[in-house]
């Protein structure tokens, strides 16, 4: 028999190597996402998007209005007051299939309903002006409880926003995402690559 100065033999540090590799491997798969939120799933799929010509979709970026900076040193500056100088829209828009795509990413630990006070009135309105103009819009809604991910289209949201005016529920029912929505299914890179579902819903 074989054996390594410490005294183990081959055999046994073979076996012990192989289950090291199973291990290591199980721990890449299993905390591949860990950690990772839904708007950063969606810039890295984005960046995929761009890289091969697919798509050019970029998260919108929020204007804000620098009042107080602090400089503690000459190479680094420390934002003390700022406030929004508008209200944001919706999150992501940008060009895909010669096609305007507009939408909203949001997230919920509930595991039953989506709240409607995630959305705000200009976003609803923007989301309107966006479908009367003849855009794709939508909403990416993750349960991130049920590790669960919808797309619905903006008209759903609309109705669902209206009917709450006129004292209709506050909430957008997860039977609503699995009956008028569409569940995003991943497999492979990216992660979240939710342009095969807007390619299914919208130009299939």
């Amino acid at each position: 028999m074989i054996r390594y100065p410490n005294g183990k033999s081959y055999q046994s540090a073979l076996i012990e190597k192989k289950t090291s590799d199973k291990q290591l491997k199980k721990k890449t798969v299993d905390f591949a996402k860990r950690g990772m939120s839904l708007e950063q799933e969606l810039n890295i799929a984005n960046e995929y998007y761009l890289a091969r010509g697919l798509a050019v979709i970029h998260k919108k970026p929020t204007p804000i209005n620098i009042v107080h900076v602090h400089y503690p040193k000459r190479s680094a500056a420390v934002i003390k007051e700022a406030y929004f100088q508008t209200p944001s829209t919706t999150d992501y828009n940008g060009l895909y299939n010669g096609h305007y795509l507009d939408f909203e990413a949001k997230e919920t630990r509930l595991k039953t309903a989506f709240p409607l006070t995630n959305f705000h009135n200009h976003q609803i309105q923007h989301m309107v002006h966006i479908k009367k103009l003849g855009g794709i819009c939508f909403v990416i809604v993750r349960f991130s409880a049920l590790e669960r991910t919808f797309l619905l289209d903006a008209d759903i949201v609309i109705r669902f926003w209206l009917a709450k005016e006129t004292d209709g529920r506050k909430s957008i029912p997860l039977t609503c995402f699995e009956s008028e929505g569409t569940e995003i299914r991943s497999i492979g890179y990216p992660t979240l690559n939710y342009l095969t579902t807007v390619q299914q819903i919208y130009f299939s």
